[in-house]
Parts: structure tokens; C-alpha cells; sequence
């Protein structure tokens, strides 16, 4: 007990002094507090362990800083961006390093990833050595000789227009998360960007919306007049503010931005994970899947590729063309009307 007593003191009591030039030792001051002393047998300075302001770490870190400090990269694109470049920062330690250890730490944390990570990874990674060596930051030798990997889309995310048309008719359902859906669909925007619409970015009489893209372009968004009807409800004499709140006033402890507080109710924006929930709870849908099924259903329609990227503002054809393709309807149609059986319609 008196062991176990003795190692609670000094625990509550420890005094650490930091900026001496002289090395340290712990020692004891009547059996109470752990003190830190000058050792005066030891001729190396604890201080050299500290990484210099030149140390590879140090370099490090202000290279990462400056890479993640660009004007052009997104709140969403730096987080990510950050998870990755943090973890290296960390396995390196200070060490000098080169591109195949880059290549060899990432291979060790990712190797066993999704397709989708992974290429995230390694693009991560490239795009900050790209930078770092074209800006003369640090010295990065060498290859990663890194490969991407082959993604696997689920093709079947398109929802049936049956099935849309079932849920707009749902009164149960309440009308935030109706506007909301109904939103996702008519535009075919990406849920983030809806989400942080503001009251005043709406023109409801010549069905647009003003967003911040992917990118950080401002762009207007067109919906129909399903949207139309539904926002003056939501809205109920809002002039101000964000057009989907929370259903609750925050905590103290979780207060928002003040862009994201409604200045009428005291209500935060709502979050794109409580806006999924709501949809998987009603459904079990995701957000993305409104984007998907109504650009599929355009790409159906015969909308030409032009309209079509400007419809959901790819910036390149590849990445369009996952949605640019018919849905399963479309292909199960097309084969009944080639069925050899199929009776000849009468004239």
C-alpha cells in the first residue's frame, strides 16, 4: 500500500523543466515529488534529441504545411489529404527518406484497402512529391513506382423511376426530407453542395440555385417544379440563413460555424451524416444515389454528352461515365423489344 501510495504522489507531483543546457536525470526529494535534476555524468545534452529547425522531420512537416496551405484545395480535399501526409509524417520520424519509402510506408498502411482507397492513397502521395520537388521544398529521390487499381462500380445504384415516384408520394414522410430528396434528384447535385445552400441562393421563381462546386467554382444548380412547391412549405417566411436545419437547438459544446446557424430559429445546418441516416432509415438509399439515378435516366433519354456534363459539372468525360450509361430498365427493355418470340404488333 505504502509503494502504491508513494507512486500516486510522485505522480501527481512531477516537476519537469524544460530549455537547460545541461542533461537531466529523475531523482527523489523526500520520498514525495519527482524532481528533474542536472546530471553532471553525462556530457550529451537531451536538447540534441530535439529535431533541429534543418532535421529532415522539420522540413517535413513545414513541406506538408505549405502543401496543404494551397488556395485552390477544398475543406473535404485537405482533410483528406491531411489523414494521409499526417500518418507518413509520423512513420518517418525524422529520418531522411526517398520515394521508394514513401511507396514502401504506403503499401504496409493500404495494401489491403479498397480499390478506391488505395488509388486515393497513392494519388495523395503523388500529387504531394509532384509538388514539393516542383517548388523545391524538399528532396524526394527516386520512384514510387506505384500502380493504380482497377475500381469496381455497382451498376445497379440507379433507382427505378417507379420506385422515386412511390417515394414522392409518401406524406408520412417529413417535409425537410422530402424538399430535401426531391432536391437531390431535380438537380442531380452532389449532396454537400445542397446541403450548404443558403435561403438567399435560391431563386424559386426561375428554379435555380446558386452552389459552391466541387473545386470551389460557383455554380447555379436547376430544379423542377416538384422542389418548387415543396421549398415555400420548408421554409414557412424564412428570409435568412440555411434552407435545411436541425430539428434541435446545438449544445454549447458542439456550436457551429456562424454561417451555419440559422439567425431566425437558432437551428445548425444539417449535416450530410444525419441526412444520410434519415435516408437509410426511410429507405435504405444513400444521398448519391439521387445524383446517379437521375443522371443514368438523362443518359436513357438520349441527352447529349455536352448537356449531360453540364447537367452534373463533370469536368471530364471519363469520370461521367459511370453514370452516362443505361440502367438495368433500359437494358431489360431493349432486349424485349429484340425478342425473336416478341409477337408482331398489329397495324
Amino acid at each position: 500500500m505504502a509503494v502504491r501510495q508513494l507512486r500516486d504522489a510522485r505522480r501527481r507531483h512531477v516537476i519537469c523543466e524544460v530549455a537547460r543546457s545541461e542533461p537531466w536525470k529523475a531523482g527523489s526529494d523526500g520520498g514525495r515529488t519527482a524532481c528533474v535534476i542536472p546530471s553532471p555524468a553525462s556530457s550529451t545534452s537531451a536538447l540534441r534529441a530535439l529535431p533541429s529547425a534543418d532535421s529532415p522531420g522539420s522540413e517535413l512537416t513545414v513541406a506538408i504545411d505549405t502543401f496543404l496551405s494551397q488556395p485552390d484545395m477544398t475543406a473535404n480535399t485537405r482533410r483528406s489529404y491531411a489523414t494521409t501526409l499526417r500518418f507518413i509524417e509520423r512513420e518517418i520520424d525524422g529520418r531522411p527518406f526517398n520515394a521508394p519509402m514513401l511507396a514502401a510506408i504506403v503499401t504496409q498502411r493500404w495494401e489491403h484497402c479498397a480499390p478506391a482507397t488505395w488509388n486515393l492513397r497513392i494519388a495523395t502521395v503523388g500529387s504531394f512529391v509532384t509538388y514539393v520537388r516542383e517548388h523545391a521544398l524538399l528532396d524526394v529521390p527516386g520512384e514510387m513506382r506505384l500502380r493504380r487499381r482497377r475500381e469496381h462500380h455497382d451498376n445497379t445504384r440507379s433507382l427505378p423511376t417507379a420506385s422515386l415516384e412511390r417515394l414522392w408520394q409518401r406524406r408520412e414522410i417529413p417535409i425537410r426530407e422530402r424538399t430535401l430528396w426531391r432536391m437531390l434528384y431535380e438537380t442531380a447535385a452532389r449532396a454537400d453542395e445542397i446541403l450548404g445552400i443558403d435561403i438567399e441562393d435560391v431563386d424559386i421563381h426561375n428554379k435555380r440555385a446558386r452552389v459552391a462546386s466541387k473545386g470551389g467554382d460557383t455554380d447555379y444548380v436547376f430544379f423542377q417544379a416538384g422542389t418548387a412547391r415543396l421549398l415555400p412549405r420548408l421554409l414557412a417566411g424564412r428570409k435568412r440563413g440555411p434552407i435545411f436545419l436541425s430539428h434541435l437547438a446545438p449544445s454549447p459544446a458542439r456550436v457551429p460555424a456562424t454561417l451555419d446557424l440559422c439567425p431566425i430559429t437558432g437551428r445548425a445546418r444539417l449535416s450530410y451524416r444525419r441526412a444520410e441516416e434519415l435516408l437509410v432509415k426511410h429507405t435504405g438509399w444513400t444521398l448519391h444515389q439521387f445524383r446517379h439515378s437521375a443522371l443514368t435516366q438523362l443518359a436513357e433519354q438520349n441527352v447529349a454528352l455536352p448537356l449531360l456534363m453540364a447537367k452534373s459539372r463533370h469536368r471530364n468525360l471519363r469520370t461521367l461515365q459511370r453514370y452516362a450509361r443505361p440502367g438495368p430498365e433500359a437494358v431489360a427493355a431493349l432486349t424485349a423489344r429484340h425478342d425473336p418470340a416478341r409477337r408482331a404488333p398489329r397495324v
